[in-house]
């Protein structure tokens, strides 16, 4: 039996949860549709999702289609929580995209649409809430063609919008307007097709077209539309006819060696580690030995496979299903797994690393946006225990919940005993306090939240430092060259010395020390989008019986490193980035003369207004940091009638007085207290 990976996307209330559990329903998982509003669904389990009517956790749920078993991942639509998006894309095989017939084309769909796409995700795409007032069809299937793509093909009609009885009927063969679009549509993208279809129309019979719609889908250049209603049912049948028949199922080659990628990291009830690996190819065993990431390894004790609804006990995990993994105590979000060898079963195959074939998909979309494949998270807050008592086990909880999320990042302050997080907006920092008060115990506290700057290097540095010299009391030589790179490369780290002249754990330690001092430039800011490049080295080999206290080590390039950098950084010279995001504003339109005047104070930049009626749209960038008040302010100024759509666009140099952020490092922007702090 073939496998799919589905992802479940939409922007948040689109309606994704809904349709979980009506998919639930008709493959006969559960006897009853659950309500996201009165918290009874199948994948929103975390108290917080049920209190709160949203998706935090990605949540896997597994069901059989026309002999096809579908593992479902239903993600967050909150553009808090986009990085459980982000870490389950490289585990898909296939995407149905949720858009809501009343409020259509929002700014988190706009951002998953152009994700789905660079990473060549066959998607289809799903209008929900037919049956809700001021459902649209023509009105959505414009917006969708204009704000993600054109290459869409409509499988049906819609009939009652905007009421219980609303329905979707799906076209077919007999249905010549359909099947001349399809025609249209595909000889768009295939020369091959276009030609058979111009030698002869009536060799391209229906089930052609829909061969070669199945095609284009999967080669993700084209998205059929389906409407319908995850709350009544309507649309359900077609919807789950497109799920098996145009997407692209996996069957995998359970017989070579073992690979898959890790998409998810939690804690069991005894705060063990569990792994969720989708596997791209080979078979994993329980006693497997496996190596992962950056050559750690680990021993499978237990294994859980997704099938018919939960995951199930099993002794095995095959190419193309979604398990969970016990055992793995070092593994992280993002890992590719191999198994090294096989206790339990002498005669399985096994390999020390994964192969590139079967790993390609995952590693080529991870590395499709620099190892991301959304923008980072641009606000930080301090956290800090409401009980002093509590800062030790604030701090492990803080790690732990950091491990399930790479993208919340801590930085420690040891100088001033403070833990700064990095947030993607209010809401997540509401949810870490909840989850650190019920699961961990410890009351806690947000300072204000700031936002997040990056610095990029505006011109060229080098600096070194040599052996012998009286200044440099490390036994190292270290010369570093810095340079601006492109925007969106973040750091490189090359060679300008002869391969060998240097041990691998000195040059090692040279650029996981510089790739470290580059989280704090010249402003205090992490420093991105440049090269650096290793230009003199030196070092004092051991004696031929060993090392000795004159011989150089691996700590003296650490220490020196810093300072070396921040020299050739200070040369080259930073300026500092803010985050912009784009927004879009709807209102009232008599509304305009209030909001225009407070956008100008928040340093906003709309475009032209655009008027229905008696509503207005409006357009433009506004800094990060100026989100959140215009959250505040908006219900005021538009009698609360306003909706806001915010999302991260891009970087702009700051404008006036330059922010810095303090230093939680020894300094080496200061090379007195630097020394002093470090020692030899």
């Amino acid at each position: 039996m073939s496998t799919l990976n589905l992802g479940i996307l939409a922007h948040v209330d689109a309606g994704k949860t809904s349709l979980t559990e009506r998919l639930l329903f008709a493959a006969g998982v559960i006897d009853e549709v659950g309500r996201v509003d009165d918290g009874s669904t199948q994948t929103d389990s975390l108290a917080l999702e049920r209190q709160r009517g949203i998706t935090i956790k990605s949540a896997v749920v597994s069901f059989v289609l026309d002999d096809v078993t579908v593992n479902l991942i239903d993600t967050p639509g909150h553009p808090d929580f986009i990085a459980e998006v982000e870490r389950v894309l490289c585990a898909l095989d296939g995407a149905v995209l949720v858009i809501s017939a009343v409020e259509g084309v929002q700014a988190q769909t706009r951002v998953l649409m152009r994700t789905l796409q660079r990473l060549r995700i066959p998607t289809l795409i799903f209008v929900n809430k037919i049956d809700r007032d001021g459902a649209r069809y023509e009105g959505v299937l414009k917006d969708i063609a204009a704000k993600l793509t054109p290459s869409i093909i409509a499988m049906g009609s819609a009939d009652d919008l905007g009421t219980r009885s609303g329905r979707f009927t799906a076209y077919g063969s007999t249905d010549p307007v359909f099947t001349a679009g399809l025609v249209e549509l595909l000889a768009d993208h295939d020369d091959a097709f276009l030609a058979a279809y111009v030698a002869d129309e009536s060799a391209v019979s229906y089930s052609h077209l829909r061969r070669e719609l199945a095609a284009q889908t999967s080669r993700c250049v084209v998205h059929p539309v389906y409407f319908g209603s995850a709350i009544t049912g309507a649309g359900m049948d077609p919807l789950i006819s497109g799920l098996t028949e145009l997407l692209p199922a996996s069957d995998g080659g359970a017989d070579g060696p073992a690979s898959g990628t890790v998409f998810k990291v939690e804690r069991g009830p005894a705060g063990e580690k569990i792994a969720y690996v989708r596997m791209f190819a080979g078979t994993l065993r329980t006693r497997d030995r496996l190596h992962f990431g950056d050559d750690r390894k680990g021993k499978v004790t237990r294994i859980s496979v997704f099938e018919h609804g939960a995951a199930t006990s099993r002794s095995s995990v095959a190419a193309g299903q979604i398990a969970k993994l016990w055992g793995l105590a070092e593994v992280r979000i993002g890992d590719d797994v191999g198994s090294s060898s096989a206790a339990s079963d002498p005669t399985s195959k096994a390999t020390s690393e994964p192969t590139p074939e079967a790993t390609e998909t995952a590693v080529g979309r991870r590395s499709a946006n620099g190892g991301g494949y959304f923008s980072p998270p641009t606000l930080e807050s301090v956290v800090s225990a409401s009980r002093p008592a509590d800062k030790g086990v604030l701090h492990a909880a803080l790690t732990e919940l950091a491990e399930q999320d790479p993208l919340i990042n801590l930085r420690q302050d040891d100088i001033r005993q403070e833990i700064h997080v990095s947030l993607y907006g209010e809401v997540q920092k509401e949810v870490i306090q909840a989850t650190l008060a019920g699961d961990y115990g410890v009351d806690v506290t947000f300072r204000e939240t700031t936002t997040i700057c990056i610095e990029r290097p505006v011109g060229t540095g080098a600096a070194a430092e040599f052996m012998g010299q009286e200044t440099n009391p490390f036994r190292a030589t270290v010369g570093l060259r810095v340079e601006p790179a492109p925007v969106g490369t973040g750091v490189e780290f090359r060679l300008g010395i002869e391969l060998g002249s240097l041990p691998f754990s000195f040059l090692r330690a040279v650029e996981e020390t510089v790739r470290e001092t580059l989280l704090q430039g010249i402003h205090g800011w992490q420093v991105t989008d440049c090269t650096v490049t290793i230009t003199h080295s030196g070092y004092t080999p051991p004696p031929p019986y060993g090392w000795s206290k004159a011989s150089s080590s691996a700590g003296d390039f650490r220490r020196l490193t810093p300072l070396v950098l921040m020299s050739a950084l200070q040369q080259a010279g930073t300026q500092v980035f803010e985050p912009m995001h784009h927004f879009r504003l709807e209102f009232p339109a008599d509304a305009l003369g209030s909001i225009l005047p407070n956008l100008a104070r928040m340093r906003a930049a709309p475009h032209s207004p655009s008027t229905r009626g008696s509503a207005s749209v409006l357009e433009g960038e506004i800094p990060a940091a100026q989100v959140h008040e215009l959250q505040q302010r908006l219900p005021a100024l538009t009698r609360g009638e306003g909706v806001l759509e915010c999302a991260f666009d891009r970087y702009e140099p700051v404008r006036g007085p330059v922010p810095a952020r303090p230093r939680t490092d020894h300094n080496p922007l200061n090379r007195k207290e630097y020394l002093q702090n470090i020692g030899r």
